[in-house]
């Protein structure tokens, strides 16, 4: 008996860099919303939405550091003055064109790469699939430490920026250099500033 041979399907079209990020797999934003200040998971959460909206295949540290320069008043204090944040937010309008043109094609690389083991499972469940970049990943641990280190449950902006300021390899540093900011001065600042007042804990991102 003569049984037609089936039709091949034809194989679903890749998704798109939107698609990638949207479902947010493991580590989540609610899994480590209990790590940050509020403030600090607005900052997160708008470094997400900015990602998204530019088209871009995972979060990486200069969506972090326009978010932290855009909407934490702590971190701006950082800075010598507004003529050098106006400046920095400059060069990070400009991703799309120009010198950021490469992001778009490449992963973001990290020189600080001691990740905890819950980020360093993630990635080896799959690395392609994960939003952040490896120096947003690492950026978010240093965080962390940091604010372990004072003896704080949550990190604030200030950490991350201090952790983002302290990678060499990062697009963060990339447009802070770019914008005349020298890096080991911007976390020096940071060191120096007095401690926030308390937030109430962040319960969702």
């Amino acid at each position: 008996m003569h049984h037609p041979v089936p039709r091949p399907q034809p194989l679903p079209p890749p998704p798109s860099p939107r698609a990638e990020l949207a479902p947010f797999p493991t580590p989540s934003l609610a899994a480590v919303a209990p790590l940050l200040t509020p403030s600090l998971a607005a900052v997160v959460s708008g470094a997400r939405r900015r990602a998204l909206r530019d088209g871009d295949r995972q979060i990486d540290t200069a969506h972090l550091l326009h978010s932290l320069v855009e909407s934490d008043p702590e971190v701006g204090a950082a800075f010598e003055g507004g003529h050098q944040l106006a400046r920095v937010l400059g060069y990070l309008a400009q991703r799309s064109i120009g010198y950021g043109l490469r992001w778009q094609r490449a992963e973001e690389g990290s020189a600080n790469r001691r990740l905890l083991p819950a980020a360093r499972e993630a990635e080896s469940q799959g690395a392609r699939t994960s939003p952040w970049s490896p120096a947003a990943a690492a950026a978010l641990e240093g965080a962390f430490r940091r604010a372990a280190e004072r003896g704080e449950p949550q990190a604030r902006g200030v950490d991350l920026l201090a952790a983002v300021a302290a990678d060499p390899e990062s697009r963060a540093v990339e447009v802070l250099r770019r914008a005349g900011v020298d890096p080991a001065a911007l976390a020096a600042r940071v060191a120096a500033l007095p401690a926030a007042r308390d937030e109430e804990p962040s319960q969702q991102v």
